[in-house]
């Protein structure tokens, strides 16, 4: 195999967010005996594995003891969660990542201010169901253009659009345009956070400049997933990959460069093992 020019994407890799909520587990971890977590503290296997080597439990559901701790996860919990919690026993020790938290405190500011909340985002995604738990009124959860319910929005008066934050602002906002149409007070809030943004931007540039893209991280992992939706789009030759075991020597053959990019769930020795992978496959084939 010839010799292939690798570029990494800067952004590539952990967030602010996922840093700030594994290093809250880990001095947990020290400080506390039972520490208790509902569901994984970031969507990566390898990283929740690691966590939970550190005697961090994940548990289904909470029941009533002494002196447990919960950990609230990177996407945060709904409200009513955390107080049927202290109501067991528990003490909390808050892991959201603080831009989620901003786009909690918007949404509830906003519906007291008498406005409808619409979340543009993946219905069942940890994060949306965690901004829908910090609202007293039901929010309206939208998932893309084709998703919206004419009849429903049409009886709105005002409305304030929020967004999950690892959303893709190209399929935002033609879905806030639509709604537009139909409500006639309408206040968008881009909520998208900034390492989400970052990615993005790499990712639109990245599978122009090379023959194929492999992008790494959790089939779990929704910035991940839109990360690979984006490059497809831009270079059929793109692979989403979660581990080093995934590589396919036969993607390489006629390739002369390869961009490479990792979720914000990812740890950068696993985005490394793929990298040596690649080099490996060179030396052995020359």
């Amino acid at each position: 195999m010839k010799k292939i020019k690798v570029t990494l994407a800067k952004s590539a890799g952990f967030c602010f967010g996922v840093k700030r909520a594994l290093k809250i587990a880990q001095e947990t971890s020290k400080n506390r005996k039972t520490i208790e977590m509902l569901g994984d503290i970031v969507h990566n296997e390898t990283v929740v594995k690691q966590v939970q080597k550190t005697g961090i439990k994940k548990v289904s559901h909470l029941s009533r003891g002494k002196n447990k701790t919960l950990l609230v996860r990177a996407h945060g919990t709904s409200q009513k969660l955390i107080n049927t919690a202290k109501r067991l026993g528990y003490s909390i020790v808050d892991a959201t990542c603080p831009m989620v938290k901003e786009i909690h405190r918007i949404a509830k500011s906003q519906q007291s201010k008498g406005y409808s909340i619409i979340i543009i985002g993946d219905k069942k995604h940890d994060e949306v169901l965690g901004i829908i738990g910090q609202l007293k009124e039901k929010a309206m959860v939208i998932d893309s253009s084709k998703n919206i319910p004419g009849t429903k929005i049409k009886k709105i008066k005002k409305a304030a659009i929020i967004v999950q934050s690892t959303q893709d602002i190209e399929k935002i906002l033609p879905v806030v345009a639509k709604i537009k149409k139909n409500i006639k007070t309408v206040k968008f809030f881009n909520t998208i956070c900034r390492p989400t943004r970052i990615k993005q931007d790499e990712i639109r540039k990245l599978p122009l400049k090379n023959d194929i893209m492999l992008v790494i991280g959790s089939k779990t992992s929704a910035n991940t997933k839109r990360l690979y939706q984006i490059s497809k789009s831009l270079n059929k030759n793109t692979f989403w990959i979660t581990s080093k075991e995934e590589i396919n020597p036969e993607w390489f053959k006629k390739a002369k460069s390869v961009g490479i990019t990792a979720g914000a769930s990812t740890p950068d020795y696993t985005t490394k093992e793929v990298i040596e992978k690649i080099k490996a496959l060179e030396a052995n084939t020359r």
